[in-house]
């Protein structure tokens, strides 16, 4: 299971969703979580159509979405797609 976190530096959404990401990665551990700034990965934002930051996407078996979020989830929604996910 992956979750993937598209960020802006200049988001204060973005800022209030890294504390979720980072409680999600203290509470599953075994969950790959990686933060792209869209500035320097535009080419990937573009192919998986992030609109707007804060993104969350989250990938279970064979990199198949199984969650998206655009604006800051809860601790809670995220962790209920971390379970489908697996």
């Amino acid at each position: 299971m992956r979750l993937d976190f598209y960020s802006s530096a200049f988001c204060d959404p973005c800022r209030a969703t890294r504390v979720v990401v980072d409680e999600v990665r203290r509470l599953v551990p075994a969950a790959v979580v990686e933060e792209h700034e869209i500035t320097r990965d535009l080419d990937r934002a573009e192919r998986v159509g992030i609109r707007s930051t804060p993104t969350i996407v989250i990938y279970g078996e064979g990199d198949a979405e199984v969650f998206r979020a655009e604006g800051v989830p809860t601790v809670n929604q995220v962790l209920t797609a971390l379970a489908h996910a697996r």
